[in-house]
């Protein structure tokens, strides 16, 4: 499991006060950067080669400005070409949101996906809860 921790910006809050639902998403994809680096470890967008398939929230409790969030990631489950992580983001010890996002190891000239490689796939492992 990888662990980010965030401190949430007064932008980021909405007019109820709460971390405005749009951020959640953004955050998300912030901690599965480690994972993206398994496949482009340089994140080099020319040679990028991962394409999302799949996100969802579910909001569990609000979060508020005026103290930091983690956001913490793991993989549940490893494909033949896609991977699904599963991310929670937690503030003073309560869950405030999940979700769970579909990554597809994809190469964009000829619009397929492609098998995850075996180097890869062995460092998602390590990450399976």
């Amino acid at each position: 499991m990888f662990t980010k921790s965030l401190t949430p910006r007064f932008g980021d809050v909405d007019g109820l006060r709460h971390i405005n639902n749009t951020m959640l998403p953004v955050w998300f994809e912030l901690g599965r950067d480690p994972l993206f680096r398994y496949f482009n470890p340089d994140l080099s967008l020319e040679r990028w080669n991962l394409i999302m398939a799949h996100i969802d929230v579910d909001f569990v409790a609000p979060m508020a400005l005026g103290a930091d969030i983690e956001i913490r990631t793991a993989v549940s489950r490893i494909g033949r070409t896609s991977f699904t992580v599963h991310q929670e983001a937690w503030q003073g010890g309560v869950l405030g949101a999940k979700g769970d996002a579909v990554v597809v190891h994809y190469d964009f000239q000829t619009r397929k996906p492609l098998p995850i490689p075996d180097a890869a796939r062995a460092h998602l492992k390590e990450h399976l809860a």
